[in-house]
Order: C-alpha cells, then structure tokens, then sequence
C-alpha cells in the first residue's frame, strides 16, 4: 500500500507582516497535530534558508508562537511545541465528600489515569498576615504549600492555611496527611468542611510562579482564592491556587 501525499501547507496571504505569516503557518502545524507536544520547530537559520528572510524576522515568527504558549525556547537547544492535555478541574465534583471521605485524593478527580505528583511540599507555623487572619479569624496559622504536577509538567502552586489552634499536632501538619488529604484530616478533628466559597481571576505570573511553573513568556496564570468552612460558618482553610492557565479547563455545574 502506497502512502497518502502529505497535503501542502495553506498558501500565505499576503496582507499581514511576513513573520506572522510564518507564524501562522507553524500555529497550523502545531494544531493539526503535524508538530507535536516536544517537537523541535524549524530554527531560526531553517526559516531564513527557507524563507529567504533575515534572522531578526524569524525570531519575530518564533517569538509570537512563544508568547501565544504554543512553543518554549531551550536554551542553547531551540524553540519546541508546548502542548498539553488540559486537565478538567470540575468545581464541586472534586470538593464533594464523597471524594475525600472516601480516601480518595481531589487530584483523583481532576486527572483520571494520569500520573500526578506533589513534588514540592514546605511545611511551617507562623503569625498570620492581616488578610490571612480576617479570612481564617486566627492569629496564628500552618501553612501547605505545595507544587503539583501532571504527566512530569508543573501545573499548579498552592498555599493553604489552617488555624493553627485546630491543626496543631495532627496529620495536617506532616508532609503526607493521608488518605483523603487535609479535607478528611479536618474532619477527624472534628471540623470537616461544609461549605466552600471560591473566587476565581486571571494575571500575570509573579517571578516565583514563573520560575516554579517553567511558563512561557506571555502565559497568565488562573488564580483561585478558596475558603473551606466547618459547620457553624467556621473557616478552617485558606487555599492560595496559581494555575497555569495553559494547562486547565475549568468546569462548573449547576442548575438554573
């Protein structure tokens, strides 16, 4: 059986600057699946010999793939695809009870059959800030902080605070809480959540969030602000989420 001919690439049109015209025949290559997750995208000599241009125009078309998120430079290697598999975090699936009480893990929920990992844990008691303190009602907190990742690729840091007055000496102060995580530690102490609120916005990354999420230049980060509470309207967790926004599709249900 003969192979079927590759199709030609579309033709450029000729009304925008050549650079995004290459640009935009790359951004086919990637979405059409031609390129894939970690192929190398032409060089910028590769581009010049092809398109008889300087090099400062093929790192003008390099660089608009770049900061879109579609591709990330490699210092001294080249510019390569960055796609992923979006992770569906589904809003009250993922907090229900029946999630954690049961053992299980929210990330559980987000990436079924995937490989997942907290890879970064950092664990301390300290005065709450003013803002902490208003949210959690406290003085003094534990705070979580965690980087996830999925498939070998950070997604996600996250801060969460606790009142230290209920958390002190439990699981919820130890690198691994155990099955079900901090939400089914509460609950043996006697608080489990009853009720989340979460305020959900979008900016750029701060330096740390850009280095410990390795994100492209241009690429924003979803921020999540959640507040767990007990029974009673007792806030019990403070969560701070970064996630990168490349990474996410963000689903919530509910009825009319």
């Amino acid at each position: 059986m003969t192979e079927s001919p590759v199709p030609p690439p579309p033709p450029m049109h000729h009304d925008s600057p050549i650079y995004r015209r290459i640009a935009d025949r790359l951004r086919d290559q990637i979405l059409s699946g031609a390129l894939d997750d970690g192929d190398r995208l032409p060089g910028e000599n590769a581009l010049m010999a092809e398109y008889g241009i300087a090099r400062a125009t093929a790192r003008q078309a390099l660089a608009v793939l770049i900061n879109e998120g579609l591709a990330v430079p490699r210092r001294g290697s080249g510019v390569y695809v960055r796609l992923f598999r979006p992770i569906r975090r589904h809003g009250s699936r993922r907090l229900s009870r029946e999630q954690w009480g049961r053992g299980r893990a929210i990330w559980d929920s987000d990436t079924p059959g995937r490989a997942y990992a907290v890879d970064e844990v950092d664990l301390r008691r300290e005065p709450a800030s003013t803002p902490v303190s208003r949210a959690l009602r406290c003085d003094d907190v534990w705070v979580r902080h965690r980087r996830y990742s999925v498939d070998g690729r950070p997604v996600q840091v996250a801060t969460s605070y606790f009142p230290a007055d209920i958390v002190e000496g439990s699981a919820i102060t130890l690198p691994d809480p155990g099955p079900g995580g901090v939400y089914a530690r509460l609950d043996d102490l006697g608080y489990p959540p009853v009720h989340f609120t979460e305020e959900v916005r979008a900016r750029m990354p701060q330096p740390r969030e850009t280095a410990s999420l390795d994100l492209p230049a241009g690429t924003p980060v979803i921020v999540i602000s959640r507040i767990a509470f007990a029974a009673g309207g007792v806030p019990v967790e403070l969560n701070e989420m970064a996630l990168d926004s490349a990474s996410y599709v963000l689903q919530y249900d509910f009825d009319a």
